[in-house]
């Protein structure tokens, strides 16, 4: 499979990664561990090079499952893990929809780091970002912080998710930011706004989670689709019902476009995306099989500059409705 480089510094990964947050926590009940271990060594074997998860996605048990699927292929992957909640509230019982604190203290880097490396089976973790800025920290301080774990060989790479773009410049001045990680689809186009140009300016990659809308995208869902009550996405505007049959306009292009690809809607997403920069990597999660294969597949779609401009001109003239977060997690976003 092709690579794309993220950052300057020449971070190769698969032009698609996996996330895997959902196989633990956020989207229902945990999946059965031998099953995502399969899932993931599958992953491996079709060129998958990239894998995503965080200290919070659980908490912990996440980074176990990741460690512990990866742990043959040592030096053949890069696992891209998070810091920066405050995990002794009790957030693994709310989940994603709750509202964590957040921590950046230099210690608490730290702390999470050492914690990272032993659950990851690691010596040293490959792309360490901060998972939402802390107003409380300086991101100097949290910059400088990571830069000596680089310093000291238990770090490789740094990130930042959700930043601001005046964010993204103090923080590279202190420790080169490798790539930056945003919700980025054919539903969430804020990063049009001026962080693309600006990532390209500084040499960082981008890294779109929730490439495909939280599954939304897909084309599954409708405004009757129901989800398991520890789904968090029960608690998001975007997925109230309303909003969801509104937003059926816009799956309507992209299954449109699909037809003339001979593609899926969720593989036409993952192309629109790909075709955006040459740094932009997403990482769509899956808990299944067959979706892993649909997804890689997108890569060999190629949409031409009339497909993207016939993508962007009816894209226009919709109007998705819904707000992507609660007001209570809205505040967690660096502006």
């Amino acid at each position: 499979m092709q690579t794309r480089t993220l950052g300057t510094v020449g971070l190769d990964v698969s032009p698609l990664g996996l996330g895997c947050m959902g196989m633990s926590f956020s989207y229902g009940p945990p999946k059965d561990t031998q099953e995502m271990i399969a899932l993931m060594h599958a992953a491996v074997e079709r060129g998958v090079t990239f894998f995503d998860t965080a200290e919070v996605y659980g908490p912990f048990t996440n980074e176990d499952l990741v460690g512990e699927a990866l742990m043959p292929f040592k030096g053949q992957v890069v696992i891209a893990t998070k810091f920066g909640f405050d995990l002794g509230d009790g957030l693994g019982s709310r989940g994603m929809a709750g509202a964590p604190g957040l921590n950046s203290r230099p210690e608490q880097i730290r702390m999470a780091v050492e914690g990272s490396l032993t659950r990851l089976r690691v010596e040293c973790i490959d792309l360490l970002y901060q998972h939402r800025v802390d107003p409380e920290v300086p991101i100097e301080d949290v910059a400088g912080t990571v830069k000596e774990l680089i310093e000291a060989g238990k770090v490789k790479f740094f990130g930042l998710s959700e930043a601001s773009v005046q964010t993204i410049r103090r923080a590279h001045a202190v420790q080169p930011v490798t790539t930056v990680q945003n919700e980025y689809s054919m539903w969430w186009r804020e990063p049009e706004g001026g962080l693309l140009a600006a990532l390209e300016e500084l040499g960082i990659g981008l890294v779109a989670y929730s490439p495909l809308g939280r599954g939304y995208l897909t084309g599954a869902m409708n405004d009757r689709t129901t989800f398991d009550a520890k789904d968090f996405r029960n608690s998001l505007p975007r997925f109230a019902p309303e909003a969801m049959k509104t937003n059926l306009a816009l799956v309507d292009l992209l299954a449109e476009i699909g037809k003339r690809k001979d593609a899926t809607p969720a593989q036409i997403a993952i192309a629109w995306l790909l075709a955006q920069r040459p740094w932009v990597v997403p990482i769509p999660g899956t808990t299944k099989l067959h979706r892993l294969d649909e997804n890689l597949a997108a890569i060999a779609i190629e949409l031409t500059d009339d497909d993207l401009s016939e993508i962007d001109t009816a894209a226009a003239r919709i109007q998705v409705q819904g707000a992507r977060y609660p007001q209570r997690l809205e505040k967690l976003i660096d502006r």
